[in-house]
C-alpha cells in the first residue's frame, strides 16, 4: 500500500510521519476500528472541541466585556501544551501528531476567507477621506511601539543566536505597533463609543495601521523567506506590487461589470459567487507562490470587491459559517503552538511583563502627544492610545508565520502571544473605569409630556423593530396634533440585533439622499421605514424627523435607546408591544428579546415611556387629507403614571379630528375597607404611608380638575365617572366601554396601590403593561383596539426639582394655556399641589 510522507517540524528534530490513503473514514466500531485512527472522524472531533471550548469561554467572559478573540485564543492556549495537552493521553489521542496537517490545512482555509471577507468591509474610501489627525495618530501610534520591539528585538534575539537579527526585529516590531481593526470596531460597540468623535478616529486610525501593517508584513515575509536581501527579495517585492496592480486595474473592472450586468434589486447569481469565492482561492495560491503568505492575495481580492450589494451578499453567505467553525481553528493551531512552560526564569517573566507594559505606555504615549497637540482633552487622548493598543487576528498571523519561517523560537511565540492576549484583554476595563464622557449639556428638566412646554417643541423617540409598526406608530403621532407653537422632534430609532460583525454603529441616514439601492435585508427595512415617515413628515407639517439605525446585542440595546434619548432631550419614548396581532385578532410574540428590551428600557429610561399594544389605528387612508379622525380613551385609576396618560391624551384631544372619551374610576364606599390602603398597612410607619397616598390623591384631584374646567365648553371631550369596588367590578366596567374606541390611553401604575386594580396583576401575563393594560392587550379581550401603556419618568432630576419654591411653582402653573397640562412634581413633598382656578 502506497503511503504518502508528510515532514511535521518538533522542537528537538523532524518527525516522520506517514499517512495511508485509505486511513480516512473508518469502517465503523462493529468492525473493530477506532474512529481516532481515521483523520476525518478524527477532525470532526477536534473542530467539535475547539468550536465548544470555545464557545464556553465567549458566554464565561460575557460578564467581563471580553472580545470574542480573547476566548479564541485562550481555548486554543487550553487545548495546546500549556494545558489539556500536559496530559501524553489527551495530546495523543485528540491532536496527534499525524492529524496536524489535516488541521492546520483547515485551519488556513478558513484563515483565507475570513481575511478576504475583512478585506471586503474595508472601505478604502474611509482611508482616503481620513483627516491628517487620524493618520497621525495612525503613525505615532506604530512608531513608537515599533522602536520599543526593536530595542527588546536585541534582548530577545541573544538568546536565539540562529535567527536573522533584522527580521526578527522587523517581526517583533510589526507585532507590538498593529492594531487589529476588526477586533477594536467590536470593543467600541460594547463601550458604545462607534458613535461618537472618538470612536470615528480611533476606526480611522486602525484602518490605517492595518493596511500598514499588512505591507509591513509583506516585507517581513519577502525577507524571512530568503537569507539575505538578495535579488531573490526584491522579485518577491516586485511581484507582490505586480499583483495588487493586476488586482485593481483588471479584477476590479470584472468584478464591477458583474455588478452591472445584475438586474437592480436582484440578487447576485451563484455562478458568479462561486467564479468570485474560486478567486479568492487562486490569489492565495498566486501570492504563497510568488514567496508573501497566501492569506495576502485573499486580503488583496477582498480589497478590490466594491462596497455594494455583492460584497454584501458575500459576508453574509460566509462570515457566519467563516467565523463561527473555520476561524477558531486558526487559534486552536495558534494554541497547540503556544507552550507557556517555556518561559522560565524570574528573569524572563520580567522582560515579558516589561514588553507588555512598555509596549503598550508606547502606543498610548505615541497616540497622546498626538491627540495632544490637536487639543484634544487629556483623557479622550489617553483613551484613544488604550484602544489602540487592541490585538487579535493580525498579529497571530504575523507571529505564526514568524514561527513558521523560524524567526520566533518557542519562548518568543509564547512571550508575545501572551502580550497579545494580556494587552486586549485589559483594554475594555480600564477605559471604562478612565473615559467617562461629561454630558455636553445642562441636565434637562422636561422629561415627562405633563411638564413639557406649552410653546415648546415636543420631541419624542420612536423605536421601530419592523415596517409593520410603522403605519399605527405614524397615525399616533399625528394624532399628537404638532402646531407652529408647539411641533413634533420626531427621533425614529430603528432597531437592529448585533449579529458580531465589525460594521456596528449607530448612523444618522445621510445615504438615503443618494438613490442607491438597498444594500441587504436589513438596509432595504431602514429604507422603507425612513421613507414612511419622510413622506409624514412632507405632508404632516410642523414634524421634523430624523431617522437614525441602532445596531446593538439586544442584551444592551436598551442603553443605545436611552442615551440616544438623553442626548436628544426627549420627553416620551414609544416602543412596540412584543407581541403582534394575528389574523384571528389573537396576540404572538414575534420576538422574546423585544419583551427583554421594553422592561429594560422602562427601567431605565431618562423620560417618560410608551409601549404602544399595535392593533392598527384608523386613518392612514386619510392621513395626507390631514382628516384624520379616531375616537381616544383615557381610563384613569390615579398616581402618575395615568395623569400623565392624561395629559398625552390631552394634547390629542386638540387635534380637530380626535373624539376624547375620559373615564375616571372612582372606589366605592366599601374598597378602602377591604382592600388596606398600601403594602406597609401594620408597619409602625403607616402615617407616613398614607400621607404619601393622600398627596397622590391630592395630585389627582387638582389635575382632573383643571383638565375639566379648562375642558368644559369642548363638545369632543367627554368626561365620565364610573364608582367601583374592587378588581372585578373594574374588569366588568373595562369590558362594557363602548366599542367606537381607536385607541386606549392608560397608565402603567407603577408604586400605586389600589383597590380598584387589586389582583389583577397577580394573574397578568405581561406585568410590564400593568394590571389595566395588560387587560386591554390580552388576546381574549373582546375589542381589537390598540393600546397605549404610559409610565411617567420619577427620577433624580424631578426629585431635585420638587426643591423648587412654590412661587416659582405658581408662575410656571400660570403659563400654562387651555390646550395643555399643569405641571405635576414628579415625587410629590408637603403642599406642593396645583389648585384650578376657574
Amino acid at each position: 500500500m502506497a503511503n504518502q510522507t508528510g515532514k511535521i517540524p518538533n522542537s528537538s528534530d523532524e518527525t516522520i510521519v506517514c499517512y495511508a490513503p485509505t486511513m480516512i473514514t473508518t469502517n465503523g466500531i462493529w468492525q473493530g476500528d477506532n474512529p481516532l485512527d481515521y483523520s476525518l472522524p478524527l477532525f470532526i472531533l477536534q473542530l467539535t472541541l475547539v468550536v465548544v471550548t470555545t464557545r464556553i469561554l465567549v458566554y464565561l467572559l460575557k460578564p467581563f466585556r471580553q472580545p470574542r478573540v480573547i476566548s479564541e485564543i485562550l481555548g486554543g492556549i487550553i487545548l495546546g501544551p500549556s494545558v489539556l495537552g500536559q496530559s501524553t493521553k489527551f495530546a495523543t489521542t485528540v491532536f496527534p501528531l499525524r492529524s496536524v496537517m489535516v488541521l492546520e490545512t483547515m485551519a488556513n482555509v478558513g484563515l483565507l476567507y475570513f481575511l478576504f471577507l475583512v478585506g471586503v468591509e474595508m472601505d478604502l474610501a474611509v482611508i482616503r477621506r481620513t483627516g491628517k489627525k487620524a493618520l497621525a495618530i495612525a503613525v505615532a501610534g506604530m512608531i513608537l511601539p515599533f522602536l520599543i520591539g526593536t530595542s527588546f528585538s536585541f534582548m530577545l534575539h541573544n538568546r536565539a543566536q540562529y535567527m536573522k537579527l533584522g527580521t526578527f526585529i522587523l517581526f517583533l516590531g510589526v507585532a507590538l505597533s498593529v492594531t487589529a481593526f476588526p477586533v477594536l470596531a467590536r470593543v467600541l460597540a460594547e463601550l458604545k463609543l462607534l458613535n461618537t468623535e472618538l470612536g470615528r478616529i480611533a476606526m480611522s486610525s486602525a484602518l490605517v495601521n492595518d493596511m500598514c501593517a499588512w505591507i509591513l508584513l509583506a516585507f517581513a515575509i519577502a525577507l524571512a523567506e530568503n537569507e539575505s536581501v538578495s535579488l531573490a527579495s526584491v522579485w518577491v517585492i516586485l511581484s507582490s506590487a505586480a499583483f495588487v496592480t493586476f488586482c485593481i486595474f483588471v479584477i476590479r473592472p470584472l468584478i464591477s461589470w458583474i455588478i452591472r450586468r445584475t438586474p437592480e434589486g436582484e440578487a447576485v447569481s451563484d455562478f458568479y459567487i462561486c467564479l468570485i469565492l474560486t478567486g479568492v482561492m487562486i490569489s492565495g495560491f498566486i501570492t504563497d507562490a510568488i514567496g508573501t503568505h497566501s492569506v495576502f492575495g485573499a486580503f488583496v481580492f477582498g480589497l478590490v470587491i466594491p462596497n455594494g450589494p455583492l460584497g454584501l451578499t458575500l459576508i453574509e453567505r460566509l462570515e457566519d459559517f467563516v467565523s463561527g467553525l473555520l476561524l477558531p481553528l486558526f487559534f486552536a493551531i495558534s494554541g497547540l503552538k503556544t507552550e507557556i512552560g517555556t518561559i522560565r526564569g524570574v528573569g524572563t517573566w520580567g522582560i515579558l511583563f516589561l514588553v507588555i507594559v512598555l509596549s503598550c505606555a508606547g502606543k498610548v504615549a505615541g497616540t497622546l502627544l498626538v491627540a495632544l497637540y490637536y487639543k484634544m482633552p487629556f483623557y479622550e487622548g489617553l483613551t484613544l492610545g488604550l484602544l489602540m493598543n487592541t490585538k487579535g487576528l493580525v498579529e497571530m498571523i504575523i507571529l505564526n508565520v514568524g514561527k513558521d519561517q523560524k524567526v520566533l523560537d518557542d519562548k518568543s511565540f509564547a512571550i508575545m502571544v501572551i502580550v497579545a492576549l494580556v494587552m486586549t484583554s485589559i483594554i475594555i476595563p480600564i477605559v471604562t473605569i478612565i473615559y467617562k464622557p461629561a454630558r455636553k449639556f445642562a441636565p434637562y428638566k422636561k422629561r415627562t409630556v405633563q411638564r413639557s412646554k406649552p410653546d415648546g417643541e415636543f420631541r419624542v423617540l420612536v423605536c421601530v423593530h419592523t415596517p409593520r409598526n410603522v403605519p399605527t406608530i405614524i397615525n399616533l403621532l399625528e394624532a399628537s396634533h404638532p402646531t407652529k407653537k408647539s411641533p413634533i422632534g420626531i427621533y425614529v430609532l430603528h432597531l437592529v440585533e448585533l449579529t458580531g460583525r465589525a460594521s456596528a454603529l449607530l448612523i444618522v441616514h445621510n445615504s438615503r439622499k443618494s438613490n442607491r439601492p438597498a444594500l441587504n435585508r436589513t438596509q432595504a427595512q431602514s429604507d422603507h421605514i425612513i421613507n414612511a415617515f419622510e413622506n409624514f413628515e412632507q405632508h404632516a407639517g410642523c414634524v421634523s424627523v430624523q431617522p437614525l439605525t441602532v445596531i446593538s446585542p439586544y442584551s444592551t440595546m436598551h442603553e443605545d435607546i436611552c442615551n440616544l434619548a438623553e442626548d436628544k432631550r426627549v420627553a416620551f419614548i414609544i416602543i412596540p408591544f412584543h407581541k403582534q396581532q394575528t389574523v384571528d385578532g389573537g396576540m404572538e410574540a414575534t420576538n422574546p428579546a423585544f419583551r427583554t428590551i421594553n422592561q429594560n428600557v422602562l427601567a431605565n429610561a431618562p423620560c417618560s415611556v410608551g409601549i404602544l399594544v399595535d392593533r392598527g389605528l384608523s386613518g392612514s387612508t386619510r392621513l395626507a387629507a390631514g382628516q384624520v379622525s379616531h375616537h381616544v380613551a383615557v381610563l384613569f385609576f390615579g398616581g402618575p403614571d395615568d395623569r400623565e396618560a392624561l395629559a398625552y391624551a390631552w394634547r390629542m384631544s386638540d387635534h380637530p379630528g380626535i373624539g376624547l372619551t375620559v373615564l375616571r374610576f372612582i372606589p366605592g364606599e366599601d374598597a378602602n375597607e377591604s382592600t388596606p390602603a398600601g403594602p406597609r398597612h401594620n408597619d409602625p410607619g403607616v402615617i407616613s404611608v398614607v400621607t404619601d397616598a393622600d398627596r397622590e390623591k391630592q395630585l389627582d384631584e387638582d389635575y382632573i380638575n383643571q383638565f375639566r374646567v379648562r375642558t368644559s365648553n369642548d363638545a369632543s371631550i367627554i368626561y365620565t365617572e364610573k364608582i367601583v369596588s374592587n378588581g372585578e367590578e373594574t374588569v366588568a366596567a373595562v369590558r362594557s366601554i363602548d366599542s367606537i374606541h381607536d385607541l386606549f390611553i392608560v397608565g402603567r401604575g407603577q408604586g400605586t396601590v389600589s383597590p380598584l386594580t387589586a389582583g389583577l396583576t397577580d394573574w397578568s401575563e405581561c406585568p410590564e403593561l400593568g394590571g389595566i393594560g395588560d387587560l386591554l392587550a390580552s388576546s381574549d379581550f373582546a375589542a381589537t383596539v390598540s393600546v397605549l401603556v404610559v409610565q411617567q419618568y420619577v427620577g433624580m432630576d424631578a426629585q431635585d426639582d420638587t426643591l423648587d419654591s412654590p412661587s416659582e411653582h405658581t408662575q410656571q402653573a400660570e403659563q400654562f394655556s387651555y390646550s395643555n397640562m399643569s405641571r405635576r412634581p414628579p415625587q410629590p413633598r408637603g403642599q406642593e399641589v396645583f389648585h384650578s382656578q376657574p
